[in-house]
């Protein structure tokens, strides 16, 4: 048994809609306990207590929002107690090319410096899942399929002794 914790900020619904979707996903996966919170109810414990974490911001001047970077800020508290755990990222925006690869990358990198695995994807969205406004079919089918691909990662490595 794997626990996967989705936690997202969305202000619009549009973040939302696509947390719901990788948490859809993860749950594909045999032995996946996924956990849904938006970032305003997960604690630091949420993160400590998951195997596999996946974050979701919409995309504020490039970068994830402001009470996401606060909630990671916090994270502090906890160094050292997220390593080898199985992280991702997924993101919206208002329109392309208005900083939702940076975005992304600004959550992965809090993601590696803590020592986490970080599922990529070749293809497109090599980062994570993009959606600008609503996502549609094909984005949620991306959220989706990060949420599979993370799953299955951290169950890999939980058998792993």
């Amino acid at each position: 048994m794997i626990r996967v914790l989705v936690v997202y900020d969305s202000r619009t619904g549009n973040t939302e809609r696509m947390a719901l979707a990788v948490a859809d996903g993860a749950r594909k996966v045999k032995g996946a306990k996924v956990v849904v919170l938006k970032v305003d109810d997960a604690k630091l414990s949420d993160l400590t207590g998951s195997d596999a974490i996946i974050v979701g911001s919409p995309t504020y001047f490039g970068n994830m929002s402001g009470k996401m970077k606060s909630f990671i800020d916090r994270t502090y508290g906890i160094y050292g107690k997220l390593i080898g755990k199985v992280g991702g990222a997924f993101t919206s925006s208002g329109d392309t090319a208005c900083g939702a690869e940076t975005a992304l990358l600004s959550i992965l990198k809090a993601q590696l410096i803590h020592g986490m695995i970080v599922q990529g994807r070749c293809g497109d969205k090599h980062y994570g899942p993009t959606a600008v406004e609503s996502p549609n079919k094909k984005e949620i089918e991306s959220c989706n399929e990060l949420g599979v691909r993370v799953a299955r990662l951290a169950t890999a490595l939980k058998k792993d002794p």
